[in-house]
């Protein structure tokens, strides 16, 4: 690792984007050097409280935002003279309208799971593909359910347990902020092709993992519930499995013997340890419902869907950089900086 700060400009101040900022904020080789946005309202007003120097990220947009009071700095032109690497977390299909306009700044670049595989042809997950990232332009952080499925399958896959695996994820309708202009209501809405975008998706990370993903949408707005039936390469033990999970990154057990029985028990954790806005960084993975029955294996885990990814940026900007070679450096120093742990209610 050098010396020398990445210097990180952040586009799209939203749900997933002022959670990368933060998390930039803390790391001890990175700087924040600016977020950009189009809009006037609390989201970005509270940007301004808390010191952060906001760009429009679109010209035609500085007036408005002058005239709601924001502070503008500069256009997304000056913000990305400043960077190093950009991480875009514009809405979906934003992004690759950007991506000429980071080749010509001569400014890497980093997008979320809602732009297409092939906008950068390459699609992350630090634990399973650090290292072909590295020196990369672009690369491309898979959604929050793709994260969680690779976390948990490479973890058995790399210790040799793997042969192929089908999951059943039961989705939150929408996000929390969200709920009161979309989602669904007592009903459960099917995707409509069988296997789901979800183990597509893992393919991009991990071509040679044989997963297949069903998903329905649920009338619920907090987490991802995901419920996975595995065939082993040969008959283990239960402990075997459990020390293959704890072997691996952001997967933290949890326990209904300790009252997490729902998916908003372990929000209320979060809340109760303190954790920035509640957020969950790891796969909540339920310790004493996994079940082994000779070479199968049984397990149910939730995915907090707005700050499960957001290790996996701050690894990609290393990554990008090529300041940090080793795939497992960056994860420690990345969990390190934000806490993150391994059972969440360990002394």
């Amino acid at each position: 690792m050098t010396d020398k700060k990445i210097r990180v400009a952040v586009n799209g101040y939203g749900v997933i984007g002022k959670r990368v900022t933060d998390a930039v904020r803390l790391q001890p080789d990175m700087e924040l050097v600016g977020v950009g946005d189009v809009v006037s309202d609390y989201r970005v007003k509270a940007a301004v409280v808390l010191g952060l120097p906001v760009y429009a990220s679109l010209p035609e947009k500085v007036d408005e935002m002058k005239a709601a009071g924001i502070p503008v700095v500069g256009t997304l032109d000056d913000l990305l003279a400043q960077a190093d690497v950009v991480v875009d977390c514009t809405p979906k299909g934003i992004g690759a309208r950007n991506l000429e306009r980071y080749r010509a700044a001569g400014v890497k670049a980093l997008y979320q799971g809602g732009e297409e595989h092939s906008l950068t042809g390459h699609s992350f997950v630090a634990q399973a593909n650090y290292e072909t990232a590295l020196g990369r332009d672009a690369t491309r952080i898979v959604s929050c359910n793709t994260t969680s499925t690779v976390r948990t399958l490479t973890a058995l896959r790399d210790a040799g347990l793997l042969k192929k695996a089908r999951g059943v994820l039961v989705r939150r309708a929408t996000d929390p902020w969200e709920s009161d202009h979309s989602g669904i209501m007592n009903t459960v809405v099917p995707e409509p092709h069988i296997p789901s975008h979800q183990s597509v998706d893992t393919q991009t990370v991990v071509p040679d993992l044989d997963v297949v993903t069903i998903a329905a949408k649920a009338a619920h707005t907090q987490t991802h519930n995901h419920y996975w039936v595995v065939e082993l390469t040969r008959p283990a033990s239960r402990e075997e499995v459990l020390e293959a999970f704890r072997a691996a990154p952001r997967i933290a057990f949890i326990r209904m013997s300790d009252g997490i029985v729902a998916l908003n028990s372990t929000i209320e954790l979060m809340k109760d340890l303190g954790r920035p806005r509640g957020d969950m960084w790891e796969v909540a993975l339920w310790e004493d419902v996994l079940t082994v029955n000779g070479n199968e294996l049984y397990y149910t885990y939730q995915v907090y869907n707005e700050a499960v990814v957001i290790p996996e940026n701050v690894d990609a900007i290393r990554a990008l950089a090529g300041t940090v070679r080793d795939g497992r450096e960056s994860i420690r120093i990345t969990d390190e900086a934000l806490g993150v742990r391994h059972d969440f209610l360990a002394a």
